[in-house]
């Protein structure tokens, strides 16, 4: 059996599948052109993490204020790093480049 946070993580992209898909796209552009898709890349991008945050949440909520706490933080971490091997540059969503 998987782990939980794959579950997850193959669940939410089954469901928004057009929408990572569509995302990849501008991400690999952003990867090559930075300053050129940053625009395209963040407005897109505030919609995959409305997304991920949503499974996130469900992966994670619930644990938050119980003595799961460290093991819920390892556990969306985890869920992030999965994300990542897809979409490396996850976390310069919303950054401004020079």
């Amino acid at each position: 059996m998987a782990a939980k946070y794959i579950e997850i993580f193959n669940e939410m992209v089954e469901k928004y599948e057009k929408e990572f898909d569509s995302f990849q796209e501008i991400h690999d552009k952003y990867e090559e052109n930075p300053i050129k898709w940053q625009a395209e890349f963040n407005d897109e991008g505030k919609k995959i993490l409305e997304i991920v945050r949503t499974y996130e949440n469900r992966l994670c909520g619930h644990m938050e204020n119980t003595q799961n706490a460290t093991y819920s933080a390892n556990l969306a971490e985890k869920f992030r790093n999965e994300i990542k091997r897809y979409l490396p540059k996850l976390d310069m969503i919303g950054v401004t480049l020079g």
